[in-house]
């Protein structure tokens, strides 16, 4: 397992984590996750082949906690820019910020999963050998 690869890569979702406070409105994020996403699968797969799945898991997890940190210390901030966001949240019977704090990992996980899949992928088409002619 090479952490510090993990601990690099996530330094994205340190990244997204501020910049979707301050910056990043909502109908783009996707877009940025899409690139990030593709970069780390591409990295993944050239410097952690042996475990790519386990590899895009954990970063997108730990990237779930920079990101999860991130909105709630900076909750007035955050919702200051997302107020469609902030509406569906209290509409909901738990604190928003509790609620980001539950959500948040859950997030983590379904986006490691897709980032898991990437990596593998990637792994394997960056493993294939050119056929000789």
């Amino acid at each position: 397992m090479n952490w510090r690869l993990i601990l690099q890569l996530s330094m994205f979702g340190l990244f997204m984590a501020v910049a979707t406070v301050y910056v990043v409105p909502s109908n783009i994020e996707p877009l940025f996750w899409l690139v990030i996403f593709l970069v780390c699968a591409y990295v993944i797969a050239k410097q952690a082949p042996g475990q790519p799945f386990l590899h895009g898991l954990l970063v997108s997890i730990v990237n779930s906690l920079w990101i999860t940190g991130a909105h709630v210390l900076l909750f007035d901030a955050y919702v200051a820019r997302h107020r469609e966001e902030l509406d569906a949240m209290r509409r909901l019977p738990i604190s928003p910020r509790v609620l980001m704090l539950c959500v948040g990992p859950v997030i983590g996980v379904v986006s490691g999963l897709v980032l898991g899949l990437l990596a593998f992928v990637a792994s394997r088409l960056l493993r294939r050998q050119p056929m000789s002619s």
